[in-house]
């Protein structure tokens, strides 16, 4: 009888330590399966907002929960980041939509927030090239000697940039 009582309290105790590893296996699919959603939705946003400026679509790094089942816990849009060359008013529409593809997850990460700066830094550079360019073509046809020459070697000129690409992680 002894050796049938510790039979019985080993089944127990197996039962128990079961039991609480299906409990915190199913803890742990649940955070997976909500970590999956804000993933899926953030990338989504960025996509979304992004038109004509990704490159592909989102890409997610994935876990295996313990129901065998892969979940997202991470993810990156990939996005032409480059000034259009010779257009500074097409530059800073483009620098306006990077931004905003940047900005559009409801949770924007630290990388998300980074990417809108530069993109803002973008747009700020672009318009003051068009201002440059506004004042030049202002003062044309009012000077006609050699002084605008000069002025027009001042115009800032952006540098050839063949098209940068940025990640957005979470």
């Amino acid at each position: 009888t002894a050796s049938f009582g510790a039979q019985a309290k080993l089944e127990k105790t197996s039962t128990e330590e079961s039991t609480q590893q299906s409990q915190q296996d199913l803890q742990q699919i649940q955070k997976l399966k909500a970590r999956d959603r804000v993933v899926r939705a953030h990338e989504a946003a960025h996509v979304a907002a992004g038109a004509g400026i990704v490159r592909g679509g989102a890409t997610f790094s994935f876990q295996r929960g313990p129901d065998g089942v892969q979940y997202a816990i991470g993810g990156e849009v990939q996005i032409d980041t480059s000034k259009v060359a010779g257009d500074p008013q097409a530059t800073a529409r483009k620098a306006d939509r990077i931004r905003a593809a940047a900005l559009a997850p409801a949770q924007p990460s630290s990388t998300d927030r980074a990417v809108a700066s530069r993109a803002a830094q973008m747009a700020i550079e672009a318009r003051a090239e068009i201002s440059q360019q506004r004042n030049v073509e202002s003062k044309e046809p009012t000077e006609n000697n050699d002084d605008t020459s000069t002025n027009t070697s001042n115009a800032f000129t952006p540098p050839e940039l063949t098209g940068n690409l940025l990640d957005f992680t979470v």
